[in-house]
C-alpha cells in the first residue's frame, strides 16, 4: 500500500484514535520484544555471552514462556488494532502461528525464518508507522 492510500484507509474507518492507543501499547512491549530475542539468540555461558546454539532445552523453555507471556499481552493490542481495521487481523493470527510452532519445536519461527515472531512483529510495526503516517527513526 502506499502512504496516501494507508492514511485515507485510516481516515475513511475513523478509528485514527484506536490505532494511536494501540500503537502507544506496541512501544510498551516493543523493547521487551527485542530483548527476548536478544535472550533467543544469545545467552550466557560461564559469565560469557555466546551464541545461543539451543542445546539448552531448559534456557530455551525459560524464553519461550517469556515469548508466550508477552504474547497474552499483545492479544489487547492486536483486537484493538483488529477491531479498528480488519487488516491487522493478519497479524495476530501470524503471530500466533509463529509461537505455537516454535513452542512445537521448530525453533527457527522465533527470530530465524521470515514468518518467525520476530518478523511479523517487525512487519505489524512497519505496518504501524505507515498507517500513522510516522517515520522510522
Amino acid at each position: 500500500m502506499d502512504a496516501e492510500r494507508i492514511a485515507d484507509e485510516l481516515e475513511t474507518a475513523g478509528t485514527r484514535a484506536t490505532v494511536t492507543a494501540a500503537f502507544d501499547g506496541f512501544l510498551v512491549l516493543n523493547p521487551e520484544l527485542l530483548d527476548l530475542c536478544t535472550a533467543w539468540q544469545t545467552r550466557s555461558v560461564d559469565g560469557v555471552l555466546t551464541t545461543n546454539d539451543h542445546t539448552d532445552a531448559l534456557y530455551d523453555a525459560r524464553v519461550l514462556n517469556l515469548f508466550t507471556d508477552l504474547d497474552q499481552r499483545a492479544e489487547a493490542v492486536c483486537a484493538d488494532l483488529s477491531a479498528a481495521m480488519l487488516r491487522f487481523q493478519r497479524y495476530r493470527v501470524r503471530l500466533t502461528d509463529a509461537l505455537t510452532r516454535a513452542k512445537s519445536g521448530a525453533l527457527d519461527y522465533v527470530t530465524d525464518s521470515t514468518v518467525s515472531y520476530h518478523t511479523v512483529w517487525f512487519q505489524l510495526h512497519e505496518d504501524l508507522l505507515a498507517t500513522l503516517g510516522i517515520p522510522r527513526h
